[in-house]
């Protein structure tokens, strides 16, 4: 119940018309009325509250005496083995945050994040990009995107169930704290139309709240219900629940009715909604004998169910009598009223009986009607399986096509009336031939996409949740090949009274004006009626403080004695709503409702609400201040709710700090503190991977995971959703699991649990573990035949990954002992099988299973089946006649194995002779399987034939096949002609050879380019052996190429033949040039020109480093010793003793030669030392002339001059 305020209070409720607005979002009707289907209390469920100092303090709303509770439920691990989750612990979604006490309270509770009822506005995705740019989050963590199939889980049923609950509880508004008085306030009742199972005690539920408690009492089809005069009926204490025990005995349709509950304290009267009690009913049916059911094929048919009426209606459906469903189709097809139609029936129809069965809710039990049996009349009387699949089948048997016609509804034109909020379902059965399809359109407009969809093979259409919008005309259209024909249904839409504007608690303060709202809209038009504490109001002691004006009663001036309880009833012929609004008159200065100095952690880049759960009266004001600072914080990063709850839409590390609220009334003020921690989330950022392991292989799942250091990270490991326990063959690392020799029980889903103590991540993968399958066992051989025998097996273990094939082998003892063969291949899903054999085999077999994985072992193999002899039935293949040399032929063949023997003692009768000639065939008989034929012409044609024989007969006759005798190196290619069109390409062309001796392969061309004695690389083109022509591009316009052509076949290269480009115009010219260039004499010559400017060089040099005046010796024979004087003028004198060579000559530091321990003189070579000299002491040419003639003529000396000396005498 919500709370409304006149004066200061009124405008700050204005924005939500009277109701205190504590939540953008608001739970619809129908999400209210879901919500008690959605949270059923287990037996063993504790309802120990947090109360409101500790959870939801600020929002004590909770219709459950102000407290959120803590239940056990399949969530998180607690001790007992079952899963704790704190209500106060699910609002991290942008709506609510746990206050620091909750946070302690769910330290073990799993956060499972609801989606976002808000879109983040563009700084927070921004943010949140760059906190993690790519990496999708699972489950749990705090970010938003989108999550891989294995990473995330959507939020289980129980998350979206405590969401409304909170919804519920707290979108009323402000709560009065339990410790003032206020007047009673109903928290929990049953429903209104309450079945019961008439096995179990009867339970109707009522309880309420209120200081002082309330006392309960209740009335029967509106008469006082006096429990104590029923030893059956109690009442549960400190509660209003009723309890009718059957235990010793009694039937329970005797308290069939309707109840209502009052719960009553000194300030007023509550009162529940009327409850009529039901007893749950599933009556037998009633015994019927069914005659045959006749019928002509082709022609339309119903079998009506006629159920039972049971409370609830029964669950229909169709079985035979052996309990095997009936197939269903566009053709037959169970109506929503229970009934089976048959469109048209056919002579298949008759292949089963028919039995329609009711399942009763609340019994559990199954009642089957006697069964139905078709006769069919047909034309064609066999029921020929392969017509059903024919194009056109009803004529194939006979039967006549007919336009539809509708078997329900009846007519053409047919009304539904639905309510608001319900379902409507429309239906359409046709019969004909062949069968009708059913199509659904709207008069005016188009089905509604969104809430439309079709059933039973589009014979129903069902529009959920139905408004007023979708009242008008439908119909529906049967047509087939024949024709169509159309129905109409006329839909309208009532509505049960439904709220529009619910009256909410008033809190006045005294003196202070308010007012109650009952607004209801219908269809038709609900009535509204006003009660005070359970009695009409206009029986009520008249107020002159109140004022009744139709749906609004309005108060002024209120004071103390004006606490009571109202009661709004609006109804219509559909249904009614009933209301309880209390009003209560207080004085009370501001009061802070949560622990002072409370402490609390948040994570980075969250949504996150600071909660100051106050209370006063007159309603206080509330503001909020960051680290004492005047400024109220509103505004940007910060949103102030009315109900007094700081939101900070994005946590910053700059939003850390002390935040003070202070709540200000007439009264006075009262203020309270909580501090903001902002701390890093907890990220798996490297996720364990799917995998598909081995069975016996290493498998290691990564989970490495960011976390804020000031918090302890808990890595935990759930498989298949329970706690994995690490055995001897597991290792739990930081961030991995390793599982050692993977086994089929390692096998289904592995979850990372990383978590602190504010929030956790889950990162979730699966393993699939795949074995080769076990092998087959318990071989047998039935039904054994002269050409075949059934083999049969048991499949082995197929580890976790199916039998796709299983492999018969064989294997025989005569040609091949020991080996086996591979006989025959079936799918997985056989394990008998009839094999074909052959004959004379002694046979044995064993069977492989095959997966995806690999093979099995072989299993054990079967008993030993010998089959009797025969004739071959073939003879061997591939047989071939190639020549392996020149002259001769090699005739080869692929050997019969033992399954085509059919005998003892197989040979082969070899036939030859030369194609295209009437000689007589040659022929051998062998046992292997070649034959060589010698002495063979080169490369000619030879006819082939191979026949099997064994000791019962011989094969058939065999297939001429052609060979040929070995091959030779073909001729040369004739008439190779070159030409040259111009100066950039040469044209090659040529014959094939006049003897090609063999298969031709292709030809070899060699060219090179040459330019008198210049040879450049040799070029090889290979050529197939159709190719005749050949075109070369030249390289440069000046050289000439020679080619060179070959034909080859399979032995190689043949002759070859030889040819040259023609010479271009100018080339003459250049090969003179060349020629001169390469000749002996001028090569010589040019030696010689070298020769002599080198010795010109260098005697030019010697006399140059000479110098002065050399003065010869008169006198020959006289040497120069070192003990000679010198001349005056400083020459030397020289002699020349016994014709010796110069020795130790040294050029000296500047370049002159000094002669040491020298016998030589340049008298010498004078004539009688008449030798002429210049007046500078110099020689002249002379000198070099005559001795280099006495050298030439009469020199017997056998010391070899020396090249200095040779130079001295060419100077």
């Amino acid at each position: 119940m919500g709370v409304t305020r006149s004066r200061e209070a009124r405008n700050y409720f204005d924005s939500t018309q009277g109701r205190a607005a504590v939540f953008s979002l608001r739970p619809t009707f129908r999400e209210k009325k879901d919500l008690a289907g959605i949270l059923l209390r287990p037996k063993s469920a504790s309802w120990d509250g947090l109360g409101p100092k500790k959870c939801l303090a600020s929002l004590p709303t909770c219709p459950h005496g102000g407290r959120l509770r803590r239940r056990w439920m399949n969530q998180t691990m607690a001790p007992s083995g079952e899963r704790l989750i704190d209500l106060c612990a699910i609002w991290d979604a942008g709506v609510y945050l746990p206050s620091a006490a909750c946070n302690r309270a769910s330290s073990g509770v799993a956060r499972k994040r609801l989606n976002e009822a808000e879109k983040l506005s563009s700084v927070q995705e921004a943010q949140l990009k760059r906190l993690e740019v790519t990496r999708p989050r699972v489950l749990g963590s705090r970010e938003r995107g989108q999550v891989p199939r294995m990473a995330r889980q959507p939020p289980p049923p129980w998350v979206h169930a405590a969401f409304l609950l909170c919804l519920l509880s707290l979108g009323g508004a402000i709560e009065i704290p339990m410790d003032l008085t206020q007047p009673p306030t109903i928290t929990k009742q049953s429903v209104k139309d309450h079945i019961v199972d008439p096995r179990d005690n009867i339970l109707i539920e009522c309880e309420a709240k209120g200081n002082p408690a309330p006392s309960f009492h209740w009335t029967r089809n509106s008469r006082f219900f006096n429990i104590a005069k029923d030893p059956r009926v109690s009442m549960r204490r400190r509660s209003g629940t009723l309890v009718i025990d059957f235990r010793s005995g009694g039937r329970p349709e005797e308290y069939e009715g309707e109840y209502q509950c009052f719960a009553r304290n000194k300030f007023g009267t509550a009162l529940s909604n009327r409850i009529r009690l039901q007893v749950s009913k599933s009556p037998l049916w009633p015994k019927e004998n069914l005659d045959p059911v006749v019928v002509q094929e082709g022609a339309p048919l119903t079998l009506q169910c006629n159920p039972p009426p049971g409370l609830p209606s029964p669950v229909i459906f169709w079985m035979s009598s052996s309990m095997e469903p009936i197939t269903q189709d566009k053709r037959v097809s169970q109506g929503h009223n229970g009934d089976l139609y048959f469109s048209n029936v056919m002579l298949q129809d008759m292949q089963t009986d028919y039995s329609c069965n009711a399942r009763f809710h609340f019994t559990h039990t199954i009642q089957q009607k006697n069964p139905f049996t078709l006769k069919v009349l047909t034309n064609h009387p066999y029921n020929d399986s392969s017509l059903r699949n024919h194009p056109d089948m009803y004529s194939a048997r006979g039967v006549a096509e007919r336009t539809p016609s509708f078997m329900y509804p009846q007519g053409t034109a047919s009304s539904q009336m639905v309510l608001r909020g319900m379902d409507l379902l429309l239906e359409c059965i046709a019969s004909g031939v062949p069968t009708p399809d059913i199509a659904w359109y709207k008069k005016g407009g188009d089905l509604p996409s969104d809430k439309a969809k079709f059933e039973n093979f589009n014979k129903a259409l069902r529009i959920t949740n139905v408004s007023e919008e979708d009242s008008g005309e439908y119909f529906c259209l049967a047509s087939n090949k024949m024709g169509s024909i159309r129905h109409t249904i006329s839909v309208r839409v009532k509505a049960a009274p439904y709220w529009l504007d619910e009256p909410k608690n008033l809190i006045l303060a005294p003196g202070e004006d308010g007012r109650l709202v009952c607004r209801a809209n219908g269809n038709p038009k609900p009535t509204v009626q006003w009660m005070v504490n359970g009695e009409p109001l206009q029986s009520a002691p008249p107020n002159p403080n109140r004022e009744v004006a139709g749906d609004t009663i309005i108060f002024r001036d209120t004071q103390i004695s004006s606490r009571a309880v109202y009661q709004c009833n609006t109804s219509n012929e559909h249904g009614y709503l009933l209301a309880n609004a209390f009003v209560s008159v207080l004085d009370v200065p501001p009061r802070m409702l949560s622990p002072r100095n409370q402490l609390i952690r948040v994570i980075l880049y969250n949504r996150t609400r600071l909660d100051c759960p106050f209370f006063g009266s007159p309603i206080p004001t509330l503001r909020w201040f960051k680290n004492g600072q005047g400024s109220n914080l509103d505004g940007g990063n910060y949103h102030v709710y009315e109900n007094g709850s700081l939101e900070i839409k994005m946590i910053r590390k700059e939003d850390q700090g002390i935040y003070t609220c202070v709540a200000t009334n007439i009264l006075g003020k009262a203020e309270n503190q909580v501090r903001l921690e902002v701390k890093d989330p907890t990220r798996i950022y490297r996720m364990p991977e799917d995998q598909v392991a081995k069975r016996g292989t290493t498998v290691q799942l990564e989970c490495r995971v960011k976390h804020d250091p000031s918090l302890k990270l808990t890595v935990s490991w759930l498989k298949d959703d329970e706690p994995l326990y690490i055995g001897n063959r597991m290792k739990k690392e930081d961030d991995s699991l390793t599982i050692f020799g993977v086994a089929e029980r390692d096998q289904g889903s592995y979850t990372c649990v990383a978590s602190t103590e504010l929030d956790q991540d889950l990162a979730k993968a699966y393993l699939t573990v795949l074995g080769r399958p076990d092998r087959p066992r318990d071989l047998e051989l039935t039904d054994l035949a002269e050409r075949s025998v059934r083999l049969t097996w048991i499949p082995g273990d197929a580890n976790n990954s199916p039998i796709t094939d299983y492999v018969v082998q064989f294997e025989e003892d005569q040609f091949q002992p020991g080996v086996w063969h591979d006989h025959s291949k079936y799918p997985g899903s056989v394990n008998s099988a009839v094999l074909r054999l052959s004959p004379y085999v002694n046979y044995q077999f064993r069977v492989i299973a095959i997966n995806e994985v690999g093979s099995s072992h072989p299993s054990l193999p079967s008993e030993r089946y010998r089959t009797s002899g025969a004739p071959p039935e073939s003879n061997p293949g591939d047989v071939k006649g190639e020549g392996t040399r020149k002259n001769n032929m090699e005739i080869t063949w692929t050997p019969m194995n033992a399954t085509s023997a059919f005998g003892p003692n197989l040979r082969y009768i070899v036939k030859w002779r030369r194609r295209e000639t009437r000689e007589a065939w040659n022929n051998v008989t062998v046992w292997g399987s070649r034959y060589v034929v010698g002495q063979t012409p080169v490369y000619v044609p030879y006819e082939i034939r191979v026949q099997a024989e064994n000791d019962f007969g011989k094969g058939p006759e065999p297939e001429s096949v052609i060979g040929y005798s070995g091959e030779d190196l073909p001729s040369a290619p004739r008439r190779f002609r070159v030409r040259q069109p111009n100066l950039e390409t040469i044209n090659l062309e040529w014959d094939h050879p006049e003897h090609p001796n063999g298969i031709m392969i292709g030809y070899t061309l060699k060219y090179v380019a040459f330019n008198g004695t210049k040879v450049g690389k040799q070029i090889v083109e290979n050529f197939s052996p159709n190719q005749t022509k050949f075109t070369v591009q030249r390289t440069d316009p000046v050289s000439r190429y020679r080619f060179t052509l070959s034909a080859r076949t399979q032995v190689g290269s043949g002759e070859a033949v030889t040819e040259e480009s023609p010479a271009p115009p100018n080339e003459a010219y250049t090969n003179n040039q060349a020629d001169i260039a390469t000749q002996g004499w001028f090569i010589g010559l040019m030696c010689a020109i070298a020769l002599l400017v080198l010795i010109l060089l260098i005697v030019c040099f010697i006399k140059r480093s000479r110098g002065g005046k050399y003065p010869v010796r008169e006198k020959k024979d006289v040497p120069l010793g070192p003990e000679d004087p010198k001349e005056e003028d400083g020459s030397f004198d020289y002699s020349d003793e016994d014709n010796k060579p110069l020795q130790g000559s040294q050029t000296s530091l500047d370049g002159t030669i000094k002669q040491q321990e020298s016998d030589d003189s340049l008298v010498d070579y004078g004539e009688g030392g008449e030798g002429q000299f210049n007046e500078d002491g110099s020689f002249i040419g002379q000198y070099t002339v005559k001795k280099d003639k006495e050298e030439t003529e009469g020199n017997e000396s056998s010391e070899a001059t020396s090249p200095v000396n040779a130079i001295y005498s060419l100077a």
